[in-house]
């Protein structure tokens, strides 16, 4: 069985309920498109589930479309579940049409009917199920409404021995075009030859590219210029739409909400810069400043790392520790300068655990209430003078969650064009949640340094991003995005995304940390960590910074987080000043990605492109934290009394 449909209409949703945890996700075969599949026994029925890439339509201009598309001719699944958005069933229904007329056996799954109803849309489902001769079933997936009906009806499934193909009435001209087509046509080349001779006359790229200048695909070219290929491509989807309309004549009706009418002005003024941009401001300010600054990285990080972990469980091990252990090395492996549970297992769950828990939680309740996609629209101006566009800003706000996962995501992008330059804009200029939430914590004491510190870093963000855009060649892809409804978060759906996703995060970083500590007691223990330092201090000096920050600018190598609570330790030291202080945040937010990030960099661009992306990224950090300390010194006779 084949989940098939556009982005954001719950696929995803029904897809975990129908699997379960037996899920596996893998790149499919010549590609970097991930598809998930599940195993699953539903009411006695041994049944194969693949959840595909969103598809608008059988025509793919993305590779996720395309990926869909070759899934479904080349598998042939015994049922193909089409699930669409109750309040988008006009615009959706053609795919379905182009699904029957392929022969594939359908069920038409129409989803978020809670939310069709409070835009005042009712519609006659089983009156649609009796023109399409398919089963069509309502669900309200994130409610768990209807799901046990389509897992009924999937498991009770009986394939047609004739499949179900809908003829769109097309006028007679047309249908004499297609029945020319299919005429000449060798092969149906995994859908119905009716669909690929209308594919063709559309223009359909997958199968033009199929054809050879001699032998069949001459005749099929022949017969393409022949009947004017444009004006046949236009006339087609417009039949089709015609179709559609049709359909629903008698099966929709509406009568909208007051609220509705709200949330839809809402979205509109999201997407708007004139009020898009003071929303934005404030979901920045509310979301990450206040929220994962200073209540994740300020409130909760000062909770366990002072009172949870100084005050009781550091004292406890250590009391265990010296009064159990006799060895000198081990006890100093386990609460040392570098040890595993003082600095590894603290660094993890009192400091880094608290932010990124938080940002997470912003993250989910931005997801689930639609902002995103409008966010992606906001700043699709200021993304083309980068080069890229609005589908751009999704990996780069995944990266102020987590570096190593946004690279990942910048496959999304169409062109490797796009990809580098987001996956070096990211690797530079963009911090995790942790580091973030700590540099935003520490530098709040002064409203100004913070303020520098931003605005410096977006600057050098978008500077960065326009001379990039202008070296690299190649064109910038055309930007289209589905707009979800702007909707009321679902609480439990959010805690169940934070909850994953920082299971996830914790499984990755805690040995992380963990092996990081390890390390650096083995390179302390043997002589080997304060070579590596000396190496490190002469830039440390070239900054204004005391030698200290050379280890720490050592630690943000294995990871970003782990550095920037190391720069933590140092400030609530007194090691650092306000101005030292700004130094040090401009230049270890800029500073090397970790090593996960660094790796996620090579497998995704390959090894000398990653390169060249470390080369500069150390070069761009270390001479802005030069510049800024010569600003520092230049405009304030001393950092204390002076600007800072």
């Amino acid at each position: 069985m084949a989940l098939v449909g556009s982005p954001n209409v719950g696929k995803s949703v029904i897809f975990n309920y129908l699997t379960g945890r037996y899920v596996a996700v893998s790149n499919y075969p010549g590609t970097t498109v991930e598809v998930a599949k599940g195993l699953v026994t539903l009411r006695g029925v041994a049944c194969e589930i693949v959840d595909t890439p969103g598809i608008y339509s059988l025509i793919p201009l993305t590779e996720e479309e395309a990926v869909t598309r070759r899934l479904l001719c080349a598998e042939r699944p015994d049922v193909v579940v089409h699930v669409i958005d109750a309040k988008q069933i006009k615009r959706m229904l053609s795919l379905t049409l182009d699904l029957l007329e392929a022969g594939f056996a359908v069920v038409l799954v129409v989803n978020m009917m809670d939310e069709a109803k409070q835009a005042g849309l009712h519609l006659e489902l089983p009156r649609l199920a009796d023109k399409l001769g398919i089963p069509v079933l309502a669900t309200a997936a994130v409610k768990k409404l209807g799901l046990g009906e389509l897992t009924a009806c999937i498991a009770s499934f009986q394939k047609p021995g004739s499949p179900v193909r809908y003829h769109s009435h097309f006028p007679p001209e047309l249908e004499t075009a297609i029945a020319d087509m299919e005429s000449v046509l060798s092969s149906d080349y995994g859908l119905s030859k009716r669909l690929a001779a209308l594919l063709l006359l559309q223009q359909d790229p997958v199968l033009l590219a199929r054809f050879s200048p001699n032998g069949s695909g001459k005749a099929v070219s022949d017969k393409l210029n022949r009947l004017g290929k444009e004006d046949l491509s236009y006339r087609i989807a417009l039949e089709r739409q015609k179709s559609v309309t049709g359909l629903l004549q008698d099966v929709v009706s509406r009568q909208a909400s007051q609220a509705f009418v709200f949330r839809n002005k809402l979205g509109e003024w999201a997407r708007r810069p004139a009020t898009g941009i003071p929303l934005a401001c404030l979901v920045l300010y509310f979301g990450l400043y206040l929220f994962v600054g200073k209540f994740g990285a300020g409130f909760l990080v000062d909770y366990f790392d002072q009172i949870i972990f100084k005050a009781y469980i550091i004292p406890w091990i250590k009391a265990i520790v010296l009064g159990q252990i006799p060895w000198e090395w081990a006890r100093d492996l386990l609460i040392g300068d570098y040890g595993l549970v003082s600095l590894g297992f603290r660094y993890a769950i009192a400091i880094i655990l608290p932010v990124v828990g938080s940002f997470f939680f912003i993250f989910a309740l931005l997801e689930d209430c639609g902002y995103l996609p409008r966010l992606a629209m906001l700043a699709d101006r200021l993304f083309k003078c980068l080069g890229l566009n609005g589908r751009a800003v999704i990996p780069v706000i995944l990266g102020f969650g987590c570096g190593t996962m946004a690279v990942i995501v910048t496959r999304t992008l169409e062109t490797k064009r796009e990809r580098i330059l987001a996956t070096f804009l990211l690797s530079l200029t963009i911090p995790c949640s942790a580091q973030l939430g700590v540099v935003v914590a520490l530098l709040s004491v002064n409203p100004l340094a913070l303020g520098i510190w931003g605005g410096y870093i977006t600057l050098l963000f978008i500077a960065v991003g326009w001379l990039s855009s202008k070296v690299l060649s190649g064109e910038r892809s055309p930007f289209y995005m589905e707009i979800p409804p702007l909707r009321l978060p679902v609480l439990a759906n959010v805690l169940m995304k934070v909850y994953t996703r920082v299971i996830y995060y914790l499984a990755e970083i805690l040995p992380v940390f963990l092996i990081t500590s390890l390390l650096l007691w083995c390179a302390d223990y043997g002589g080997l960590l304060p070579v590596l330092v000396s190496y490190i201090k002469p830039v440390t000096t070239l900054l204004g910074l005391p030698e200290a920050m050379a280890s720490i600018f050592l630690l943000g190598f294995f990871r970003r987080d782990y550095g920037t609570a190391g720069l933590y330790d140092l400030f609530r030291l007194g090691a650092l000043s306000t101005g030292q202080l700004l130094v040090a945040a401009i230049t270890l937010t800029l500073f090397v990605p970790c090593v996960a990030q660094l790796a996620a960099m090579i497998k995704e661009r390959g090894l000398p492109t990653a390169l060249v992306m470390l080369l500069l990224i150390i070069l761009l950090s270390v001479l802005s934290g030069f510049l800024a300390n010569v600003f520092l010194y230049l405009v304030a006779a001393n950092w204390e009394g002076g600007l800072l």
